[in-house]
């Protein structure tokens, strides 16, 4: 799967879960997103870092070559996530208006 739409997902996952006071892990677990625990950690260690989302507890260990992530009950997307989620959908919706109007031109 590309990673993009995993982060699409993730976020997507985060922004559902604005009306809850907490956010259920499950929504991103990595057997939903169908990928391995590693490439979840790895990409919300990157939403983090960019600061799409808030609240993650990220902890290196001396004798580990990667840092451990939980997700906590108060991780959120930030202002910026929420603008990527809509700039995405945006870029999506002028993807299609474009795919059909070729149809429309051949």
């Amino acid at each position: 799967m590309n990673n993009f739409t995993i982060i699409y997902k993730i976020l997507k996952a985060l922004e559902a879960a604005m009306d809850s006071d907490t956010f259920d892990e499950t929504a991103i677990s990595p057997e939903r997103l169908k990928i391995s625990e590693n490439r979840r950690n790895k990409l919300l260690i990157q939403l983090y870092k960019a600061g799409y989302i808030e609240n993650l507890y990220i902890k290196t260990y001396v004798d580990e070559d990667f840092p451990s992530v939980t997700v906590l009950p108060k991780t959120t997307i930030t202002i910026k996530g929420l603008e990527y989620l809509e700039e995405n959908s945006l870029m999506k919706k002028a993807a299609k208006i474009i795919k059909e109007a070729k149809g429309f031109i051949s």
